[in-house]
């Protein structure tokens, strides 16, 4: 097992996820320096394992982003012996992570119940579509309905009668594996002061609806949901993308102070003394007319050269980048936000960085994501199985070893 770094360093996962939610939960601290074990079914193992195309050298690109930095095994859980090696991992793990429907881990005998039994310490931190309690609980979710459902579609999009529009990152589901790690990790801090694990119970649905909270706050005020802006913002302008001599900018004058920087930058004061414009309500009243005030003026220059005239006035400007471009940003290869983990198989391959810099436990992108099996008799044998057991393990179906 290649050398852990992190502020997490020492924490034992056992992660029983499957395709995202619950694989970025694992992603978030196996970078953080835990120690992921990543339990896959059998036959086949996790189904993003299929999401193809892209592929690279016969691997799923969808699966190894999701799981570099984690060690993968293949076990059967509808084995009665494939059962009893996931127990034995969980007897002494500190956390383990599921995203199966409600009730799938009680009956293969994994419940929290079950499992607290054998031990006290362990976090249990399950993402589900809808949560574990409420009318909904016991229903599959997918991002695009958590998405629907939690008003996310309805404030997408350019609005005027057009159809929904989803949010393009799959938010919830990332949303829900970041809040799961976070749930985690103050549980496991918990756990280290008490010598009581608990369980951690978040959703896509849930993960989803907080990013309503500027939508949310003008309903509660108001009544009245707001609808779709395209770019612009809610609550400030100009905070949107606006048109350029070559393309798009994104401008951040969302208070008074950068308001009047990007009319110094537009050598536009005119607008300031302008009654639809003196103030930020006044400017929300007047959104569409401000809008093309502004871009009859940056139509005539590039979007480089306004973002070098924005950036020496301290103006927050950006260009709307593309995901390519975006991968080859000074910044975000400063910030090793593009960076190479080493699978067994295909040598270094190019991964989305660590989000969170520590200072003094530094995380680290490491491995590349497991082949299938690939570590199942590595830690087979770490938890007290012998060479013949493993083989007998494999032999009855109850486990699967790499090719």
């Amino acid at each position: 097992m290649s050398e852990r770094r992190g502020p997490l360093k020492g924490m034992r996962v056992i992660e029983l996820a499957h395709i995202m939610a619950g694989p970025v939960c694992g992603l978030m601290l196996a970078d953080m320096g835990a120690d992921v074990i990543k339990v896959e079914k059998m036959p086949g193992g996790d189904d993003t394992r299929r999401s193809l195309p892209p592929e690279i050298g016969g691997e799923s690109a969808a699966f190894m982003m999701m799981n570099r930095n984690k060690r993968g095994i293949a076990v059967n859980l509808k084995h009665e012996h494939g059962k009893e090696v996931v127990r034995r991992l969980l007897g002494s793990a500190d956390v383990v992570i599921e995203n199966y429907r409600r009730g799938t881990m009680e009956r293969l005998g994994l419940g929290y119940d079950v499992l607290r039994e054998r031990n006290r310490r362990l976090v249990y931190c399950e993402i589900s579509g809808f949560g574990r309690t409420g009318p909904y609980a016991d229903r599959g979710g997918f991002d695009l309905i958590a998405q629907g459902m939690s008003g996310l579609m309805s404030i997408t999009g350019e609005g005027g009668g057009r159809p929904p529009v989803k949010v393009g990152a799959p938010v919830s589901d990332i949303t829900a594996g970041i809040l799961g790690a976070l749930g985690v990790v103050a549980a496991y801090a918990n756990a280290q002061q008490t010598g009581e694990g608990q369980r951690v119970d978040t959703s896509l649905f849930e993960a989803a609806i907080t990013h309503t909270y500027w939508q949310s706050a003008i309903a509660f005020a108001t009544g009245k949901s707001p609808g779709p802006m395209g770019t612009a913002h809610p609550l400030n302008a100009p905070y949107q993308a606006l048109r350029t001599k070559d393309g798009w900018i994104n401008v951040g004058a969302a208070n008074q102070a950068n308001w009047l920087r990007l009319l110094d930058a537009l050598e536009a004061q005119e607008l300031g003394n302008d009654p639809r414009f003196r103030e930020n309500a006044d400017r929300m009243a007047h959104l569409r007319e401000l809008t093309d005030a502004l871009e009859r003026r940056l139509v005539g220059h590039s979007t480089e050269e306004w973002l070098a005239r924005f950036e020496a006035a301290g103006l927050p400007a950006g260009p709307v980048l593309d995901i390519v471009a975006m991968q080859h940003d000074p910044q975000v290869l400063a910030r090793e936000m593009v960076t190479e983990a080493i699978h067994s198989q295909l040598g270094a391959v190019k991964t989305i960085g660590l989000p969170v810099k520590f200072s003094r436990t530094p995380g680290k992108v490491i491995t590349g994501a497991p082949i299938y099996g690939q570590h199942t008799s590595e830690v087979l044998h770490e938890y007290g199985y012998k060479a013949d057991e493993i083989k007998a393990l494999a032999e009855s179906g109850a486990v699967a070893l790499a090719a």
